[in-house]
């Protein structure tokens, strides 16, 4: 920053008259949009500028320049030229800034922000530092700018529920402060003012108390009596208000608990309790029992018991008090000596309480009889008053034998069982007043855990004694898990995340304790990729699943109780593994290349294109379309057959390359392409065509003088087709003439020479009809033309010649077979010998056998169009056999074109 001060300023010496500091003063609310005008430097420093006082000849122009950009740089815009500074694209929040700034203020020379102390303790302030240029109206301008706060926080309790304990006997005015109060960003008046509570119930207020710094802290204030056991809780909204315009609230649930205090004490409901006690009850026997309450809680509502310090000591002595139930119990015998009326006065005493008072009074009915006596001696385990039984033991499991007796021996004394359950009592033979006590049928703890029984002995004179017994029933490993179903049905989407839930398992086990406790265990055949917790029973996967690979899985999982020995069931999982498009349609090959014979029928069949799609069901749906070429093929979706909708001809194009897109039906759908090469293979459809001579009237004058061996003419003839069906060979099939073995033609070129030298008889017209046939396969096609040579010196008459030319000439077809050969030959040939060389040369240019059968079924399809193809020969055939009708021949011309 200093080597910028001084490349700006210069020479210090020269200008330092008018280098110094300002200082400007802008404030400007938070929150503002970009763009907002905040001040002109140039207008409030009083700067001359290029459109007001300062001089159009002073150059350079003016240049205001943030000495650095900093915190505070990035919130203004300034415009190097007019010095105005706006606010940028970056909105200024108030309350971020200040406490980003009170983390790391920058001073001197840099843009920073500062919670400054002027002009209040609740400014903001923006600094920034900006150069002005040039030097000779140098100066640093130090810009502060106060951001303003604007009600853009709403007050918000640190807690969502605050809870608060006020005890009962709180008295009226009673403040209580509340230790979470609301908290809002924004300053002053837009901060938070007031509290409110949504129901004070007729018992509360809120007040406000606001400390030195200025924070605000609301107080409970109790506006009336509280008993806790009226009511023990209130529940109400705290509201939290701030001054701003509107104002904003923010709000919590406020609990106000009422703590309990000892302000009640025990309490009996009835003043006195009338009992009557039999003199002969056996010890133990429950005469009474009393009961105090207190509306307090906890330590505050515990009663104890006690006899009054009036109950004499025989009745104490006689009747046992339990001094936490208030049950009273006989506890020693009763005879003739015992008074037989008892007031036994009970306290109930509670913590800082007058004791409540009740009197029982307990009246001894004297009874002349003694009661049987019941005398049991158990077998099975007994501990205070209970036998404790396995539910496995057998039937007729001894638990006891009771001895009856009667104490005054001389009363009969029968006795019974009495109550539900599988037990039996009988007499036990051979003695007397000897009884049984066993089982009838097995136990079930996961039936019934707890039995109650009574053995009941009575005397003839009606008097009865009973004995009740419990019979619990103690828990065996007897029952093994069970799953709440035993095959275990899921399914899963391919390509899952790893660790996917597929299910939780849940077993039950009837058994109680570590017996009934279930452990979850996959079966052996279960892959090491499936994950069971032992504990949880949650099943998992740990790896992806590709349907394609595999779509079903099958396994068993166990469940295993920890009893002993352990028991355990088996339950069958099975998955289905749903799909999902994941696969494109597959190609068995990406290039297909079909050999298609010409003239192929249309829609006939030319080829299939193979497709599989791994995926199942719509997902491995394929369609089959031509992207290129729809107006020529079409392709079966369904079965992947290729055809042309129209007949092929191999002389218009001869090859076609097809691209077929492959889609198939999931959403989004999946394709791939395939290349088809589609090669025409050629048909002998096309004869030779004779391009010279170009009519069957015009002629050729040959001078006598013309030595042998020298070429007169050509005929020269073209075939669209290829291969042998295109190899054209020449002959001369008929003549006419003096001596019309003076000509040759060349079988390959065409070319018609002289053979002999010409004598003055040989003068004339020379007429040869050329054969010009093609070497296709199986039926060669040929075209005739008529050759005419005139030997003479001169043309001297014209007319005559053309009048010869229009007689129909006598020439006899010669029966041989035009000579064939690929190689030029000036030999003879028989036409058998050729034949063998030709039908060679056919099956190599076809390349395979599969052409040949193309070639064979094309044919059986043009057998049909045979005699009407005949028809259109004519045009350019002359039979072989008979006379030559020349006239024919001019009122059907050949096709001839120009070269």
């Amino acid at each position: 920053h200093l080597l910028l001060f001084l490349l700006f300023v210069g020479p210090f010496n020269c200008f330092a008259s008018y280098s110094r500091a300002t200082e400007l003063f802008y404030s400007l609310n938070e929150g503002l949009p970009a763009g907002v005008l905040i001040g002109s430097l140039a207008r409030d420093l009083r700067l001359p500028t290029a459109g007001g006082q300062r001089p159009a000849t002073l150059q350079p122009p003016l240049s205001f320049t943030l000495a650095s950009h900093g915190l505070g740089g990035q919130y203004v815009q300034l415009d190097n030229r007019s010095g105005e500074l706006h606010t940028s694209a970056v909105e200024i929040d108030r309350e971020a800034l200040c406490v980003e700034s009170n983390e790391a203020t920058v001073f001197g020379g840099a843009a920073g922000v500062s919670s400054s102390s002027t002009p209040s303790s609740e400014s903001c302030l923006l600094l920034l530092d900006v150069l002005v240029l040039p030097q000779e109206y140098f100066r640093l301008v130090k810009v502060k700018i106060a951001i303003r706060d604007v009600n853009d926080n709403a007050p918000r309790f640190p807690l969502p529920h605050i809870h608060l304990s006020v005890p009962e006997n709180a008295p009226v005015n009673t403040r209580l402060a509340i230790e979470h109060p609301a908290l809002d960003p924004d300053v002053g008046t837009n901060g938070v003012q007031t509290y409110r509570l949504q129901d004070n119930y007729g018992v509360f207020t809120l007040d406000v108390e606001e400390n030195e710094s200025g924070e605000r802290t609301p107080y409970l204030i109790v506006m009336g009596a509280l008993d806790r056991e009226t009511r023990d809780e209130y529940v109400t909204v705290i509201i939290a208000e701030d001054g701003g315009t509107p104002p904003l609230v923010g709000s919590a649930t406020l609990t106000i608990g009422i703590s309990d205090i000892n302000d009640n004490c025990p309490q009996f409901s009835d003043a006195q309790l009338n009992v009557t006690l039999y003199g002969n009850s056996t010890l133990g026997t429950h005469v009474a029992t009393v009961h105090a309450v207190d509306m307090d809680l906890g330590s505050n509502a515990q009663i104890t018991y006690s006899y009054s310090q009036k109950v004499p000591q025989p009745s104490r002595d006689l009747f046992h008090l339990d001094e936490s139930t208030g049950t009273i119990t006989l506890s020693s015998k009763v005879d003739g000596d015992t008074p037989r009326l008892h007031r036994l006065i009970i306290l109930g005493n509670g913590p800082g309480c007058i004791p409540a008072v009740i009197t029982v009074l307990v009246t001894i009915i004297k009874v002349m009889m003694r009661p049987p006596e019941i005398v049991p001696r158990f077998i099975a385990n007994e501990a205070e008053g209970v036998v404790y039984l396995k539910e496995l033991e057998p039937v007729n499991t001894p638990i006891a034998f009771f001895t009856i007796k009667d104490p005054d021996e001389k009363y009969k004394v029968n006795c019974y069982l009495n109550g539900d359950g599988p037990f039996r009592l009988s007499p036990y033979k051979p003695y007397n007043n000897e009884y049984l006590l066993e089982t009838t049928k097995p136990l079930d703890y996961e039936t019934q855990q707890q039995y109650e029984i009574s053995v009941v002995a009575w005397n003839s004179e009606g008097f009865h004694v009973n004995k009740i017994i419990k019979v619990q029933i103690l828990d065996d490993n007897d029952n093994s898990p069970v799953f709440s179903q035993q095959l275990i049905e899921l399914s899963i989407e391919e390509n899952n995340v790893p660790n996917a839930f597929l299910t939780k398992l849940h077993a039950t086990d009837a058994d109680s304790g570590e017996r009934g406790q279930v452990s979850y265990f996959l079966g052996p055949d279960a892959p090491s990729y499936f994950s069971l917790d032992k504990n949880t029973g949650v099943l998992t996967v740990s790896t992806q699943l590709d349907r394609e690979e595999k779509e079903k899985y099958r396994y068993t999982v166990k469940a295993v109780d920890s009893g002993f020995p352990p028991r355990e069931s088996i339950a069958t999982v099975t998955i289905t593994v749903l799909d999902k498009n994941d696969n494109s349609p597959r190609f068995i090959n990406k290039d297909f290349s079909f050999f298609v014979p010409e003239n192929f029928p249309g829609f006939g069949e030319i080829g299939v294109i193979s497709v599989t799609d791994a995926d199942a069901g719509q997902n491995g749906w394929v369609a089959l379309s031509v992207l290129n070429g729809s107006d020529i093929f079409v392709i079966d979706t369904g079965k992947g057959v290729l055809r042309a909708k129209v007949s092929l001809d191999r002389e218009q194009q001869s090859s076609y390359i097809l691209w077929i897109e492959a889609v198939d039906g999931g959403d989004p759908a999946l394709s791939s392409t395939a290349k088809i090469t589609i090669l025409l293979l050629d048909i002998n459809d096309n004869p030779p065509l004779v391009l010279f001579p170009q009519s069957n009237m015009s002629y050729l004058l040959v001078l006598p003088s013309t030595l042998p061996g020298s070429p007169i003419t050509e005929v020269y003839a073209v075939d669209k087709d290829t291969g042998m069906n295109a190899v054209i060979a020449y002959s001369i099939i008929g003549r006419r003439g003096p001596r019309p073995e003076s000509f040759r033609i060349d079988p390959k070129t065409g070319n018609i020479t002289l053979e002999e030298s010409l004598m003055q008889n040989d003068y004339g017209l020379y007429r040869l009809l050329v054969k010009v046939s093609d070497h296709g396969y199986p039926e060669p096609l040929h075209s005739t033309v008529m050759v005419n040579l005139f030997v003479n010196d001169t043309v001297s008459n014209e007319s005559y010649i053309e009048s010869l030319l229009r007689k129909e000439p006598d020439i006899s077809i010669e029966e041989k077979q035009p000579q064939i050969s690929i190689e030029p030959t000036h030999k003879k040939m028989e036409s058998a010998s050729c034949m063998p060389t030709l039908v060679a040369l056919s099956i190599i240019s076809l390349g395979s056998i599969t052409l040949v059968t193309g070639m064979g079924i094309y044919i059986c399809l043009r057998k049909g169009k045979k005699h009407h193809r005949a028809d259109e020969n004519l045009e350019i055939q002359i039979p072989l056999n008979g006379r030559i009708n020349l006239h024919m021949l001019e009122k059907k011309p050949m096709e001839i074109s120009n070269i």
